[in-house]
């Protein structure tokens, strides 16, 4: 987007980095106060294992859960810290306007300064986020018995993470600033379609081709349990491409699993630390509920919605990125005689997440009530105790807390609180 003229500091631009600012601070403190009463609400219950579970849960496993989740959500107030302070770096104290003007300086006003501006944003965020990562896995995580990575393949995942994301990155971006510059006032809506299907050519591609560079996936090797999963995706009236266990625990002790893929190319992944944690029949119950997500259609209804709001979202770009206010509001001075395509997509991404913040309660409800659905599932196909004693297990080994703050539980939580849905599990008994 180039202007043939720029307005100083206009009211709408006032206007607009007052509700930034707002935003900002709206969300600091909302975040701040829920974080508080989570570590408030563990730290409370830590000497006291649920009644519930006093059965199957040591003591030992609930105080390891509930110091594990504060730290865990201690850090994440750093990080909030540190992403909010480099959001306003960014903005209105001139990070993005100065990197901008610098490029432009350095490359002129071509497809190589927009692209070398996302890719220097890019990289300075992630340098600047290293330690912090750093102190997550090799301390936090190393703490509670879960980080299994070297410092070597830390660093090696960082470099090929860098060098796939440029390979995928920089082709998409280029093909969105082109668009932006020759698609006309409807450009919007051609990136959004080249959007949406660059993300499905990902789901087919992602198991085959991106996931390999970082794990080893082996097919099942043990007939028997291959010849239960089989007989539990037939009776279930599902297909996929394979059935392999991939090498999780050469960088974590947590477990899971999970189906990946599009269409022809769905398969079913184990983490090999789930295999040597859950008996066949909780493996059969873990995945029956995985089926459920799938016959319940979970997965095309969140692909529909990320297709709905991409689409608002590309629609707003389009819109803000035409208005100078939306530069000036937020600390930035868009060029007269270059394209500022690259300015408005970070800008934008920079900005968004201020909104969106505030859905995430609905969203998270909307996940809670489809975990139930695919426990109905499962519970239809395999048993109710089966999969509650695998989620039991699963708890205990992941650390994860049964004494959730409600009031951040149902703000956050994607899943549904342990309690909640283990007594719907363990009602319905056997299937």
């Amino acid at each position: 987007m180039v202007f043939d003229r720029l307005p100083g500091m206009d009211h709408t631009a006032w206007i607009f980095t007052a509700t930034f600012c707002a935003l900002i601070v709206l969300g600091l403190i909302t975040r701040t106060v829920l974080a508080s009463r989570q570590v408030r609400h563990v730290a409370r219950h830590r000497d006291t294992v649920p009644a519930a579970f006093a059965q199957t849960i040591t003591p030992e496993a609930h105080h390891k859960a509930a110091d594990y989740t504060i730290a865990k959500t201690r850090f994440g107030l750093l990080e909030l810290a540190l992403e909010s302070a480099l959001l306003l770096g960014w903005t209105l104290l001139g990070g993005l306007d100065w990197l901008n003007q610098t490029l432009l300086a350095a490359l002129g006003g071509g497809m190589l300064q927009q692209l070398a501006l996302l890719a220097c944003f890019s990289l300075i965020g992630g340098l600047i986020a290293l330690p912090l990562a750093w102190w997550s896995n090799f301390r936090i995580e190393a703490r509670f018995g879960f980080n299994k990575m070297t410092l070597s393949l830390w660093l090696t995942d960082l470099l090929k993470g860098a060098l796939v994301g440029a390979l995928i990155g920089l082709p998409i971006a280029s093909l969105v600033l082109w668009l932006m510059g020759a698609a006309g006032a409807t450009w919007w809506l051609w990136a959004w379609g080249a959007w949406m299907g660059f993300n499905l050519l990902l789901l087919v591609l992602y198991p085959t081709v991106i996931a390999p560079i970082f794990n080893k996936f082996q097919p099942l090797q043990d007939e028997a349990l291959k010849a239960r999963v089989n007989a539990l995706m037939q009776r279930c009236g599902f297909a996929a491409k394979g059935l392999y266990v991939m090498d999780g625990s050469k960088r974590s002790a947590h477990a899971n699993a999970y189906f990946t893929g599009f269409g022809a190319a769905k398969r079913v992944v184990f983490f090999d630390t789930l295999l040597q944690q859950l008996n066949p029949a909780e493996i059969d119950a873990v995945l029956a509920h995985e089926l459920g997500h799938y016959k319940r259609r979970h997965v095309v209804k969140r692909i529909v919605l990320m297709f709905g709001l991409s689409l608002l979202g590309f629609a707003l770009l389009g819109w803000m990125s035409g208005q100078a206010w939306f530069y000036t509001g937020l600390g930035v001075t868009p060029s007269l005689d270059a394209p500022n395509n690259a300015l408005a997509l970070l800008l934008f991404m920079l900005v968004a997440p201020l909104f969106t913040f505030f859905l995430s309660p609905l969203m998270a409800l909307m996940s809670r009530g489809h975990e139930f659905e695919a426990d109905a599932y499962a519970v239809a196909h395999t048993s109710g105790a089966d999969l509650a004693s695998a989620l039991l297990k699963l708890y205990k080994d992941n650390a994860s807390t049964l004494t959730p703050d409600p009031v951040y539980a149902r703000f956050y939580y994607s899943h549904p609180p342990a309690s909640e849905r283990l007594s719907r599990l363990l009602a319905t008994g056997p299937a």
